[in-house]
């Protein structure tokens, strides 16, 4: 398929996905005169590209997972790296939910300050 058909399943632009093949993320595509002729696989990789950055993977990173074997993909190396992201999403979200706790204990103090001027019989000091 050309390029505008790829654009159009991945969501990509044209100009991403040829920095995409640039950096070799993706295999350079067999041409068709001066068109580049993409393959399923293709879209594949290219999805999870697009998937990798939403999680915050840099395409530096990227660029040592996504090798290729044989003309496939390595898929254990892509696993191997989601695991480490996914270890890492869950101690930031740990970190988080420390802080959330935080503030609620603070909300929770300048509650109790609150509940006790409010208290304060009118006249005094």
């Amino acid at each position: 398929m050309f390029i505008g058909e790829v654009s159009k399943k991945t969501g990509l632009s044209i100009k991403a996905i040829r920095l995409y093949e640039e950096m070799g993320l993706i295999k350079t595509p067999r041409r068709q005169g001066r068109y580049r002729i993409y393959q399923p696989v293709d879209i594949e990789v290219l999805n999870l590209i697009s998937q990798a950055k939403q999680l915050g993977i840099k395409l530096a990173e990227l660029k040592g997972v996504i090798v290729y074997k044989e003309d496939q993909l390595d898929w254990q190396r892509v696993e191997k790296l989601l695991i480490e992201v996914k270890a890492r999403l869950l101690h930031e979200q740990h970190l988080i939910t420390e802080k959330l706790k935080n503030v609620e204990s603070c909300m929770n103090a300048l509650n109790s300050c609150s509940d006790r001027v409010d208290s304060t019989p009118k006249g005094r000091a």
